[in-house]
């Protein structure tokens, strides 16, 4: 009966025709603008704004022009080494004495360069073609080291010119040093087989690991200078690892690869 009651007296009162209808109360006027605010800027920042993205891939620390793998020439009993790992040797140096049915053979270095490893010791056999050792290519000891990122070749198109790249040192620990900086020199943009990558970095398990995944795309990277640090090279952090790096050293490269636009993967 209230109910009843209630609806009764509804229709028997007057119209309110005179009083302002009320759309929606002041805060849902605020959500809406900021609504629509929030829009306008997405849509401004689709059309005019950019992404940055980055390619992370394995690297090596080396000198400019890699290095090679030496062959011995001839089959026969390594009699002599005649050099060691570490030693700096000019181009046609002695490097093993290889015994032979015909006499004693001397293998000589191809390039001046550093002995990065030495594979064949006193009294093995070797056979033709077989690698006795690794020479890095460096003409002198204050050569500066560059880094190779083996980035996976559908990236190496969206590689600008002079691109910043962030290194991850293994020998260098990276919550106290940081990461090394640097700036991309060249792309190569052929894939590379695992014999390229073996014969540039004189390492074949090197060019097995940097292939398991695909061929890559070798990526040479300038490493920025400092006279501030130890290594004489800019880190992230002020005065990088207190002491010097060496060549051959495995990094992990982070490449930042060309901006896009916000609106090319917006859109389907």
């Amino acid at each position: 009966m209230q109910f009843r009651q209630q609806a009764l007296a509804k229709l028997q009162s007057p119209e309110e025709l005179d009083l302002p209808v009320r759309f929606a109360r002041p805060q849902g006027w605020l959500v809406l603008a900021v609504t629509v605010v929030v829009m306008a800027a997405a849509s401004v920042w689709a059309v005019t704004g950019s992404v940055a993205s980055t390619v992370n891939a394995p690297a090596v620390l080396t000198h400019g022009q890699g290095s090679y793998l030496l062959q011995s020439p001839v089959s026969g009993q390594v009699t002599a080494v005649l050099t060691e790992q570490g030693r700096r040797i000019r181009a046609n140096a002695p490097v093993l004495k290889v015994r032979t049915a015909k006499g004693d053979t001397v293998v000589r270095s191809v390039a001046a360069g550093r002995v990065t490893a030495l594979a064949a010791t006193i009294g093995a056999i070797v056979s033709t073609g077989t690698n006795v050792a690794a020479v890095e290519k460096v003409a002198d000891a204050d050569d500066p080291l560059y880094a190779t990122v083996y980035v996976p070749a559908e990236n190496a198109a969206a590689i600008p010119s002079d691109a910043a790249v962030d290194l991850t040192v293994q020998s260098v620990p990276t919550q106290e040093y940081g990461v090394l900086r640097g700036h991309v020199k060249s792309v190569d943009r052929t894939a590379q087989s695992a014999q390229q990558i073996a014969a540039f970095l004189g390492d074949s398990q090197l060019g097995e690991q940097f292939t398991e995944k695909g061929r890559p795309v070798a990526v040479l990277v300038r490493l920025d200078r400092s006279s501030g640090t130890k290594s004489g090279y800019r880190w992230s952090s002020v005065k990088g690892p207190p002491f010097r790096l060496d060549s051959m050293v495995m990094a992990s490269g982070s490449i930042r690869l060309d901006d896009q636009r916000p609106i090319d993967w917006l859109l389907p």
